[in-house]
């Protein structure tokens, strides 16, 4: 029997269609890894392609390295030449070799997040930068949104003439790119970027990349940004043996640039493409798949499809709405546990899904309580830690002295006695001599005033270049512990309080681990300080995820991509929530399309049950919030919940009644505390209390900035009458009359 006979239909013809260009849409949980992998051996067991000549992209490590090791299980002998990994590792090893092409060294830096604040810090600062106006991280957004379109700092200057908000991003963006290239640094964006430059400008080594890769394969292809759309493009032009593999359903991540356009309109880019369909859904039950497709198809910008499975209609969808996100909390944890207690799942078969990372605390509090393992995904990163940062931090350093940041980051760490005067006084010469923070270190005894100080510089200086040779013979294991030693990076941490110290050095044993594994994971290839760091500039959130450990994972809708969950809650459901408010108030229906992508995201997570909830109060940013429950649960079919319960209730009704109740308690306490206090002329203006309204509760007004609503109730204050409107677009809002100036409808 062959290994293709196991396949289904249309994955079998997406298999054996090799040549020319290929989209296959691949719905949730319809097996397209299975796809990739049984195509790339086809490739080479029936086609006689070389591995050599195979490139399959994918977008976390986790994903890459689940294909590597499904590609190496069934191609078996000449795997190792098939290249599988990220869009920005292949990235990576193609400016390794290359990028001095483009002025810059290959032993580059790869800064990420906060090395690029602190760049923009002293960015801002250069150029006297009001950041309370512009904000570095806006800057940053706005730079790496250029970068995503291929937009380079000459072209956006011209594109913000006449607009003076756009010209002081236009002079940081061209001073950010000026001292990331003096540090010999690249950010995230630049892996890309760069890589279509130089492809773009060096024809011998296009003509290299393009016999190399003869047949590329993409996965998560409505993932991808412009700039990736164009490197795949460049690749792939001359042989066009293109498959792209993704689902338009579940494209959500326009916020970092994604252009659902590149899979919507792969046929108009790739001339005689063919499209194959895969809608056998081989994760879920019939009832969480037709609740999906329920969702889903109420979006206009997308292509016709509809999963179906054979694995049986399972449990109904449970829904729950509860008076406010405590309750919600206690249920979801005390189900969880139920389970647990029972023998009937692990913790780690749940998963709760949430819109923002801000909902995870009261759910983290109550697992404290009860005692139940879990984990956070998108917390704080490994590498974010101090520690961390400091120890890299001379790895870098010794790896490429021309990292300004990393120099400047280590060079007081553990403390030597370097004051912010000498280490501002060696970056001002320099900046003059236009060189190199640690270059300029290694004459510090000739910068203007630097007087005792110099000795010290000489001293950190002597024990960089120490290292250095030591990094020539030793593996990066020995030089991690060679550091620790010379430094006395422990000793001074346990000088600090001993549980902050021990969680420390934990953190430092776990970093050696790191390294260890690094080290035996390279196998064939020699390890190296370049690629040791490259690997952990390269990590992900969810690459720290461990399926085989045993706890509850909590994380947003946008974490939970590519995963699946036997037991999966998704809780706040709330328009406002989830939606999110600013969604629901922008006016452009492509956000609310994404949202609803995202939605299908987390029910489509599920294997076999389904839990959505959402609370009538909650609290956020510290006010009580009374929303409507989301519109994407009236979208599913009613018939799919195990009971309708409050979905039957007509929530304006019921609001109205608890708002009523609310309003005559609230009365009854102003009164109480008034019949014995000294009555005080207050000023009037508006509506004066004892005048008519033009409407009452249950009345339907209009606001001119919130639009219409209903009214909950209206209080006789001191001053003006307080009134309480359940506003269509924006939830329950209080309001003075005289100021709302509300028009009845």
């Amino acid at each position: 029997m062959s290994i293709y006979d196991t396949l289904n239909n249309e994955q079998r013809e997406a298999v054996y269609h090799t040549e020319g260009p290929l989209l296959i849409l691949a719905g949730a949980g319809s097996g397209k890894t299975r796809v990739l992998t049984h195509r790339i051996a086809y490739l080479i067991d029936e086609k006689g392609v070389n591995p050599w000549n195979i490139l399959a992209i994918t977008f976390t490590n986790k994903a890459a390295g689940e294909m590597r090791e499904r590609v190496d299980r069934i191609v078996g002998f000449g795997s190792e030449s098939i290249w599988v990994s990220t869009f920005h590792s292949t990235c990576v090893r193609i400016l390794r070799r290359h990028i001095d092409r483009l002025g810059y060294s290959t032993n580059f830096t790869i800064y990420d997040a906060d090395d690029q604040k602190t760049l923009m810090k002293d960015v801002c600062k250069l150029l006297q930068i009001d950041t309370k106006i512009y904000k570095e991280r806006a800057l940053l957004a706005a730079i790496s949104a250029a970068k995503d379109e291929m937009i380079m700092p000459d072209e956006f200057e011209l594109n913000a003439a006449g607009d003076y908000h756009k010209q002081k991003i236009a002079k940081v963006y061209r001073e950010y790119e000026k001292q990331l290239r003096a540090n010999n640094a690249l950010d995230f964006d630049d892996l890309l970027v760069k890589t279509v430059q130089l492809l773009q400008t060096q024809p011998d080594i296009l003509e290299y990349y393009q016999e190399r890769f003869r047949y590329i394969m993409v996965d998560e292809y409505q993932d991808t940004n412009t700039v990736q759309f164009k490197l795949i493009s460049i690749l792939a032009k001359k042989y066009q043996n293109l498959c792209v593999v993704g689902d338009d359903d579940q494209s959500i991540y326009k916020f970092r640039g994604a252009n659902i356009k590149n899979i919507l309109n792969f046929e108009n880019e790739f001339e005689h493409a063919r499209v194959i369909k895969l809608e056998q859904n081989y994760r879920s039950t019939e009832n969480i798949l037709n609740a999906a497709n329920g969702v889903i198809r109420n979006n206009y910008g997308r292509k016709d499809k509809s999963l179906w499975t054979e694995n049986g209609e399972g449990d109904k969808i449970n829904f729950h709405m509860f008076d406010n996100a405590y309750d919600e909390a206690d249920y979801v944890v005390s189900d969880i546990k139920s389970h647990v207690r029972e023998g009937i799942r692990s913790y780690n078969d749940h998963a709760i899904l949430y819109r923002t990372n801000a909902q995870s605390r009261m759910f983290e509090e109550r697992f404290v309580a009860a005692n139940i393992p879990y984990k956070v995904v998108g917390g704080i990163n490994f590498y974010a830690r101090k520690e961390i940062k400091d120890l890299l931090a001379y790895l870098k350093t010794i790896d490429n002295g021309m990292d300004d940041l990393a120099v400047r980051r280590i060079i007081n760490v553990p403390k030597r006695g370097i004051g912010l005067t000498t280490i501002n006084r060696v970056q001002e010469n320099a900046m003059e001599r236009g060189v190199g923070f640690y270059e300029a270190l290694l004459t510090a005894d000739m910068i203007p005033g630097i007087g005792r100080s110099a000795s010290k510089l000489t001293s950190f200086v002597a024990l960089i270049e120490h290292f250095k040779e030591s990094a020539k013979t030793m593996l990066v294991s020995e030089l991690m512990k060679e550091i620790l030693d010379y430094t006395g990076y422990i000793e001074e941490l346990e000088a600090e309080s001993e549980e902050e110290a021990q969680a420390r050095i934990e953190n430092i044993d776990e970093l050696l681990s790191k390294i260890a594994i690094y080290e035996e994971s390279c196998e064939d290839e020699e390890p190296t300080l370049s690629g040791f760091l490259e690997e952990v500039a390269l990590v992900a959130d969810i690459d720290s995820l461990d399926e085989s450990n045993d706890y509850v994972v909590l994380m947003t809708l946008h974490s939970a991509k590519g995963l699946e969950f036997p037991e999966v809650y998704l809780v706040g459901m709330e328009d406002g929530i989830f939606p999110s408010y600013m969604t629901i108030t922008a006016d452009d229906p492509a956000e609310i399309e994404e949202e609803r992508r995202l939605c299908y995201v987390g029910i489509t997570r599920a294997m076999e049950n389904l839990t959505m909830t959402c609370a009538k109060r909650r609290m956020v940013r510290g006010e009580t919030q009374y929303n409507k429950m989301s519109r994407f649960l009236k979208e599913v079919p009613v018939h799919l919940f195990a009971s309708k319960g409050n979905l039957d209730i007509d929530v304006d009704k019921e609001k109205l009644e608890s708002a009523r109740q609310n309003a005559y308690f609230q009365a009854k306490q102003a009164f109480r505390a008034q019949a014995f206090s000294t009555p005080k002329p207050v000023q009037n203006f508006g509506t004066k209390s004892g005048e008519g309204l033009s409407y009452d509760v249950g009345d339907r007004v209009r606001h001119m900035k919130f639009g219409e609503g209903l009214v909950l109730s209206i209080v006789a204050g001191g001053r003006d009458y307080e009134v309480t409107v359940d506003f269509d677009s924006v939830g329950v809002k209080k309001m003075f009359a005289g100021f709302a100036k509300l028009q009845k409808i």
